[in-house]
């Protein structure tokens, strides 16, 4: 084989696989973000809740997206410094800032079903009073819930909650 035949067969397959990775193969691409809902009924907690140390309680949302869902993540967090996430839309009555001394810190990941587009949470969670030592702190906590759907997007939703001893 000379030269120009081998350049020429090369540029053919070069030009096939061009033209083959442009072809398009009918798949959708997910461009949407997916969505928590806490509107539902009994959702929670909701903005402004209070909850309490060493009491039960049951998260609910509303998680949907237009192809698949992929996880989500659940953080709770100190706002004693009045921080913010720009997520939280619904002014709560905060507490005055103070310096943490033994906040509550939860972060956990949770899976959703393979093929699933919408799903709602049901996750039961007690916050310990104590870190087996000592007291956690009470007051402003930032509650957070990250959603992620199986092409990677992801949306948060942010909850301005206090942590009360009854």
């Amino acid at each position: 084989m000379n030269l120009n035949t081998l350049k020429y067969l090369t540029l053919i397959v070069v030009a096939s696989c061009a033209l083959n990775s442009c072809k398009d193969d009918g798949v959708e691409i997910d461009t949407e973000k997916p969505s928590i809902d806490l509107t539902v009924a009994g959702a929670f907690p909701t903005s402004c809740d209070t909850l309490y140390f060493d009491e039960p309680f049951t998260i609910k949302a509303q998680l949907t997206d237009n192809v698949e869902l992929g996880s989500y993540n659940i953080d709770i967090h100190n706002n004693f410094d009045q921080h913010t996430h720009s997520t939280e839309f619904e002014n709560c009555t905060l507490d005055t800032i103070k310096k943490a001394v033994n906040p509550y810190i939860f972060i956990q990941d949770y899976t959703i079903p393979a093929a699933t587009s919408e799903y709602t949470t049901d996750v039961s969670l007690t916050i310990p009073s104590t870190d087996g030592t000592d007291a956690y702190d009470e007051g402003d906590y930032h509650f957070q819930i990250s959603l992620t759907d199986k092409e990677g997007w992801s949306t948060l939703k942010g909850l301005n909650v206090k942590i009360l001893r009854r």
